[in-house]
Formats: structure tokens, C-alpha cells, sequence
């Protein structure tokens, strides 16, 4: 599997403003080509390296080519990053004029686990909720584009347990953050299978469709379905592809929206 520079998602039904919308879990920057870096690679998790900050530079220059990018397991500045906040760092690095980063696990000097977003668009009503689960350190970071003459959109992030009962309740707690009537996107690493979304009472009740259903993990050899982008009824948006470019142990997952005229 090869690095493509300059990857443009699937194009949207062609009314209405577009803005092209990526899904990314970088793993603190880390690349990962095998199972094996797991154990060779693990030291990264603790120290700062070079290939991370090189790998940091591939996934800015990938990032460049779109509007909004929503990002996993990120880190807002640690000992493993030199004290970067890698959110900050991809948007100056990209040229995103607006940026926004939220820590889910605060681990103190050694690793502030967060979401984040990219973007060319003013990000309104920023807000971040830690999810429920039998474990702490799940969250959700949402944010709303709202440009004149256009509905606005309401995006979220997240990162999801592991384990099947802490993921149900998140997807009710999401849901609960979801407006029915409001054009929401939410994407982002859940760790299920397209499956298990379908059949969510609430997701169901709110609307929510997955647009792609291919595998993303892992990165070398994607054979599970576990990174996605969900939309309400009301959002325009091109089906999703997941992009062939290894920039971590997830692949990339991009799609278009046409944000409607008002």
C-alpha cells in the first residue's frame, strides 16, 4: 500500500457550498507498518522520536487538501511530543486558519490523549463531553460550521471503548447530543463494525447513516470496519471512501458534504 499525496474525496451532488471532510486516528503520529511496531514501537508512547515528527509532516501535507479534518489520538503536549501540541502543529503546518484540541485522558507531563479539529471554516459552539464507560478517558468534541446563507452543520469527534456494553452507552450519549432536525456529521474511531451501528435503537432514532462500510484497520492490511463517518437525514454528502495512504494504523476516511443553501 503506497502514500498518495493530494487524495480528494468522492464529490457531493454538485448545489450548495462544498466542504470536504476527513476522518483521521494519526496514533500520536506514530507510523505503523506491521503488528510487530506495537512492541518496537512502544517506547514512542512514553519519548519523543524524529519519525513521529517526520510522520507528523506527512500527515499535514495529506490533511492540506481538505476543509475539515477530525482527528483521534492526538496529543495536546507531552513529554512524548516535546511539549507540542500536535493539533496546533498540524493546522499551522497545513495552513488551517482555525483549530480546536480537546484532552480526554490526562496523563500529567507523559501524554494528554485528545481529539481535535482542522479547519478553514470559524468552528462556533465548540464543545467537548467525556463519555460514559466503565473506563474514564472517552470523549466527544463537536463544533458548528455556520456560514451566511447556508444551514449550519453540526460536527462531532470521538474515540470509543473497546468494549461492546461502554460503546452502547456512548452512542446513546452521542445521539443525545445529535439535533434530528440539524445536518450532524459524526465521525471518528468507534471500534465497531458498520453492523453494530445499524442496529443501535438510538442511532436508529436519530437518523444516523453510515456512508462507507470498508475496512480501515489495519493500516497495512485492513480486514475490520472500525473508523466512520455517520450523517442525519437532512446532509448531503457523497459516500465515503477510505483512502489508500498509510500515514498510522488506521487508514484515512474522506467524504464530501454540500452545506445547503438556507
Amino acid at each position: 500500500m503506497t502514500h498518495k499525496h493530494h487524495a480528494r474525496p468522492p464529490s457531493a451532488p454538485d448545489d450548495g457550498r462544498p466542504l470536504r471532510v476527513l476522518t483521521l486516528n494519526i496514533q500520536v503520529g506514530m507510523p505503523t507498518e506491521h503488528f510487530g511496531h506495537y512492541v518496537t514501537g512502544a517506547w514512542r508512547h512514553v519519548l519523543p522520536s524524529a519519525s513521529a515528527r517526520r510522520n507528523l509532516d506527512r500527515i499535514a501535507e495529506f490533511a492540506s487538501d481538505f476543509d475539515v479534518v477530525a482527528l483521534q489520538e492526538a496529543d495536546a503536549g507531552s513529554l512524548r511530543t516535546s511539549q507540542i501540541n500536535q493539533v496546533e502543529y498540524l493546522a499551522r503546518r497545513a495552513g488551517f486558519s482555525h483549530w480546536k484540541a480537546a484532552v480526554n485522558r490526562d496523563l500529567g507531563p507523559f501524554a494528554q490523549h485528545a481529539l481535535g479539529f482542522l479547519s478553514r471554516y470559524e468552528l462556533h459552539d465548540v464543545h467537548h463531553h467525556a463519555l460514559p464507560g466503565r473506563l474514564p478517558g472517552r470523549g466527544v468534541l463537536g463544533a458548528w460550521v455556520r456560514e451566511p446563507g447556508h444551514a449550519p452543520v453540526h460536527l462531532m469527534v470521538a474515540h470509543l471503548a473497546l468494549g461492546r456494553a461502554s460503546r452502547g452507552r456512548q452512542f446513546e450519549y452521542l445521539a443525545g447530543l445529535a439535533q434530528p432536525q440539524a445536518d450532524t456529521v459524526l465521525m471518528g474511531d468507534f471500534n465497531c463494525e458498520p453492523l453494530e451501528l445499524a442496529r443501535h435503537p438510538e442511532l436508529r432514532r436519530i437518523g444516523f447513516r453510515a456512508i462507507h462500510a470498508d475496512p480501515t484497520y489495519p493500516s497495512w492490511k485492513p480486514t475490520r470496519s472500525i473508523d466512520h463517518v455517520l450523517v442525519t437525514p437532512s446532509v448531503r454528502a457523497a459516500p465515503a471512501r477510505v483512502l489508500d495512504t498509510r500515514l498510522s494504523d488506521h487508514l484515512p476516511v474522506a467524504t464530501e458534504i454540500r452545506l445547503r443553501p438556507q
